[in-house]
């Protein structure tokens, strides 16, 4: 359709010739109130960012003489953390002369890992930061909240345009819901 023709119809409906594709060949443009458009994908996009959950990282820390109770009780928390959602990192703290033997806190760090089972998934194996033995923990994915379908399903499918010398914009009359 000619551009004239399509800014003809625009005026006649009193809306706007807003073009939606540019790069595409022909450009594709299309009838519609471009306010309420831009009102429209605004809340979108505000929805969008509601919805969007923001991992946070919780940290245990251990250190090399903790006793099993202590140790149930943070793998507890940490099972808590990690069924909200939340990555845990969790720290072996060595003071003084326990960081001559790294081996007890890989143990303990073994023994955190083996408790919470399939809770958890190793995302970072135990490494020497400093001081301290480190370890990143994360929720399996199984716990992940599942991803909306998209909504190009809704969309019909469009023919492939027929290139000419000289390309004129397509006017797709749809309306926008």
């Amino acid at each position: 359709m000619a551009t004239r023709d399509a800014l003809e119809m625009a005026r006649a409906k009193k809306v706007d010739l807003v073009e939606v594709a540019p790069n595409a060949v022909p450009p594709v443009c299309r009838l519609l109130d471009f306010g309420k458009f831009m009102y429209e994908k605004t809340k979108r996009e505000r929805e969008a960012r509601k919805a969007h959950k923001i991992q946070e990282l919780k940290e245990l820390r251990f250190k090399p003489t903790t006793d099993e109770y202590h140790i149930g009780f943070k793998v507890k928390q940490a099972r808590k953390y990690l069924a909200e959602g939340s990555k845990v990192k969790v720290s072996v703290l060595f003071r003084g002369r326990a960081i001559t033997h790294p081996e007890v806190g890989r143990r303990l760090l073994e023994v955190v890992v083996a408790d919470l089972g399939a809770d958890a998934v190793v995302e970072q194996f135990p490494k020497m930061e400093g001081r301290s033995l480190q370890m990143v923990l994360s929720p399996p994915a199984s716990h992940a909240a599942p991803k909306p379908p998209k909504a190009a399903a809704d969309k019909p499918a469009r023919a492939p345009a027929k290139t000419s010398e000289k390309a004129e914009p397509v006017v797709d009359k749809t309306p926008i819901s």
